[in-house]
C-alpha cells in the first residue's frame, strides 16, 4: 500500500516481493525544511563545507553509487596531495579555540565596513523597475558574530575553502537536486571561478600529452585554445540541427586507429548540449540518452559545459504568429526543460560544468561543477594550490541576492524572466532574417537555446569560388560585411579540428550582444553585405 501522499516519499518495486522506499526529489517547498531539520548553518572564516547535509543525507541513499575513474586520472591528478595548511581549518570549529595557525589577515584591517547592492525585487526586474524600486541589500563587517546574516565581510573576504563558502555552496546544491536530482547517490558540487577555469582543471586531471578529446565538429573556441598547450588536439564528431549526433560519435569510436591517428582512443567527450556554441543547436532528451548509451558502449567521461541550459527559450512560431505565454508555475518552467545529462547520469561519468555567466553576470566569475566525490575531491585537491577559490566578493554579492534575498523560487522567476526577455531577442533576430538575408544564399535553423544564430551560406553560388579557397572566400565575405558595418564571426573560428577537411561554410551571429534597437538594423547590414558579394539583387 502507498504512504499517505502527505510523506514526503515513493515506494518503488525492486522484485515481486521486494520493495524500497525512495524519498522525493526535493522541491521549493521542501528546502526550508531540509534546513529547519538540520539546524542553523554557522560557518565562519575558512568553514569546511558539510556537502551531505546540504543534500539531506539520507535522501540519497536508495541510489546506487557512481563508478569509480581511477583508470582515466593521469598522474598529475593521482598524485596530487591538496593544500596541507586548509587540512587544519577543520579545528576552528573546536568551541574557545585561539588560532594562531592558518596566515588569515584580521578582519580588522580590511578597508570595507559595509557593502551595499541594488537588486531587483522579485517580479520586477527591468532595469528601470530596479532603478526606481529595486532593493538595497546590505552586508555588514560582522553580521555573522552580530547573528544579523549567516554571511559577512569577515568571512568572505578572507581566504576560504576551494570548494567555496559554505553558505553559497548550500545553495547551489539544493538547486542542483531541485532542477537536476542526480540518479546516484555519491554527487558532489564544487566551485569554480568560471567553466572555462573548470574545463581547464578536468583536463589536467584527465589528460596526458598526446591525447584526443572529442568534441562537436564546431566547438567552443577557447576549449580548443585551452587543450591545445597541453598537448591535446580536440577531434570533431558530426552534428546536425539537434547537436552531437551519436551515430558519428560511435563511428569514431569504434573505428579509431591509434596507428593513423597518432594517439590512444579517446575516453573524454566535451560537449555543449543546449544552445551549442557556436551552431546555437540544443540535443533533445532522446538524443541525450542515444548519447550517454554511445558513452557507456565506450566507457567515456563526458563533459557537459552548460552555460546556455537556462537560455530554453520559448517556440519559435513564425514573425507574424503570436507569442507563445511563459511558463506558469515553477514546476511547469522546470518540466519544460531538456533534461541535463547530469539528470540521466546513472554511472557517475558526468561533470556537469554550471555558471552564472550568462544568467546573472560574467564578471562575477563564479560557476560550480557538479560530479562524484571521486572525481570531486580530485578537483578541490587543484584549486586548493591554484585559484583557492571564487572571488569572495562575488561570492557574498550572490549570497545576499540569491540565498537571502530571491530564496529558489524567486531565482526560477528570474531565469523565466531572462527567458522570455532572450525569445524575444531571437525573434526580432529572426524576423529580420526572413526580411533582408538572400535565401538564395543563406539558410539557417530558429535556435531553441543560447544567444547564437547560425548562418549557412552556399559559397559554391559565388563567382569567384573556383578561384579562391573556402578560407579565402569566407575571409573576403567576412570583410564586405565589416565594411558594412556589421559584424559576425567566422565559422572556421570554431573548428574543433583546424586540420581535418571543411567543406561548407558558416557565420555565427548573436542576438545576446547588440542593442535590441540595432538588432534588424544589423542583419539589414549583413544582408547588403552577401547580396554585394554574390552579385545579387539588392532590395
Amino acid at each position: 500500500m502507498s504512504p499517505p501522499s502527505a510523506i514526503d516519499v515513493d515506494v518503488q518495486a525492486v522484485d515481486d516481493t521486494t520493495a524500497i522506499t525512495i524519498p522525493n526529489p526535493l522541491t521549493l517547498e521542501d528546502v526550508s525544511k531540509r534546513r529547519e531539520a538540520t539546524g542553523k548553518l554557522i560557518a565562519g572564516v575558512a568553514a569546511v563545507a558539510n556537502v551531505e547535509q546540504f543534500k539531506g543525507g539520507k535522501h540519497h541513499l536508495h541510489k546506487p553509487k557512481a563508478r569509480r575513474w581511477d583508470h582515466y586520472l593521469n598522474v598529475e591528478a593521482s598524485s596530487r596531495k591538496g593544500n596541507s595548511l586548509k587540512a587544519a581549518a577543520k579545528y576552528l570549529k573546536k568551541p574557545g579555540i585561539i588560532s594562531l595557525g592558518g596566515g588569515l589577515p584580521s578582519a580588522e584591517y580590511f578597508p570595507f565596513d559595509e557593502l551595499s547592492i541594488k537588486v531587483p525585487q522579485i517580479g520586477h526586474f527591468s532595469e528601470k523597475e530596479t532603478r526606481e524600486n529595486g532593493a538595497v541589500l546590505t552586508a555588514g563587517k560582522s553580521d555573522l558574530a552580530d547573528d544579523k546574516s549567516l554571511f559577512d565581510i569577515t568571512t568572505a573576504f578572507n581566504y576560504g575553502q576551494g570548494s567555496g563558502s559554505a553558505q553559497l555552496l548550500r545553495y547551489l546544491i539544493e538547486h542542483t537536486e531541485i532542477v537536476h536530482n542526480p540518479p546516484y547517490q555519491d554527487w558532489y558540487c564544487n566551485m569554480t571561478i568560471g567553466s572555462t577555469s573548470a574545463l581547464d582543471v578536468a583536463l589536467r586531471m584527465f589528460v596526458q600529452r598526446g591525447d584526443v578529446v572529442l568534441t562537436e565538429d564546431y566547438t567552443f573556441a577557447t576549449a580548443v585554445e585551452t587543450a591545445a598547450p597541453m598537448g591535446v588536439r580536440m577531434v570533431g564528431v558530426g552534428l546536425d540541427d539537434e547537436g552531437l549526433l551519436p551515430e558519428s560519435l560511435d563511428d569514431v569510436l569504434s573505428n579509431w586507429d591509434e596507428a593513423a591517428r597518432g594517439a590512444r582512443k579517446p575516453f573524454l567527450l566535451y560537449t555543449v548540449p543546449t544552445g551549442q556554441n557556436p551552431t546555437g543547436a540544443t540535443q533533445s532528451e532522446q538524443r541525450r540518452r542515444e548519447v550517454y548509451k554511445v558513452a557507456q558502449k565506450h566507457d567515456v567521461y563526458i563533459l557537459e559545459d552548460e552555460p546556455y541550459y537556462f537560455l530554453q527559450m520559448q517556440p519559435y512560431t513564425g514573425p507574424d504568429s503570436p507569442d507563445v505565454p511563459p511558463p506558469k508555475t515553477h514546476a511547469e518552467f522546470l518540466k519544460s526543460l531538456v533534461p541535463s545529462f547530469l539528470s540521466l547520469d546513472t554511472d557517475g561519468r558526468v561533470m556537469r560544468m554550471d555558471s552564472f555567466s550568462k544568467v546573472v553576470a560574467p564578471g562575477a566569475r563564479v560557476g560550480w561543477i557538479t560530479a562524484s566525490q571521486q572525481i570531486v575531491d580530485r578537483f578541490i585537491k587543484h584549486i586548493d594550490v591554484s585559484t583557492q577559490a571564487p572571488s569572495g566578493i562575488s561570492q557574498l554579492v550572490l549570497f545576499k541576492l540569491l540565498d537571502e534575498h530571491w530564496g529558489h523560487a524567486g531565482f526560477l522567476d528570474w531565469l523565466v524572466h531572462i527567458r522570455m526577455e532572450y525569445t524575444q531577442r531571437r525573434d526580432v533576430m529572426l524576423g529580420a532574417c526572413e526580411k533582408y538575408l538572400p535565401k538564395e544564399v543563406m539558410s539557417w535553423k530558429p535556435p531553441m537555446a543560447g544567444m547564437f544564430h547560425w548562418l549557412q551560406i552556399e559559397y559554391e553560388k559565388h563567382p569567384d569560388h573556383k578561384n579562391m579557397s573556402i578560407a579565402e572566400l569566407e575571409e573576403k565575405i567576412f570583410q564586405t560585411i565589416v565594411d558594412h558595418g556589421a559584424l559576425v564571426m567566422k565559422g572556421s573560428w570554431f573548428y574543433a579540428d583546424s586540420q581535418a577537411k571543411h567543406d561548407t561554410m558558416f557565420f555565427r551571429s548573436t542576438y545576446a550582444a547588440a542593442p535590441f534597437e540595432k538588432i534588424e538594423e544589423a542583419i539589414k547590414r549583413l544582408g547588403d553585405a552577401v547580396r554585394e558579394e554574390f552579385g545579387l539583387k539588392s532590395q
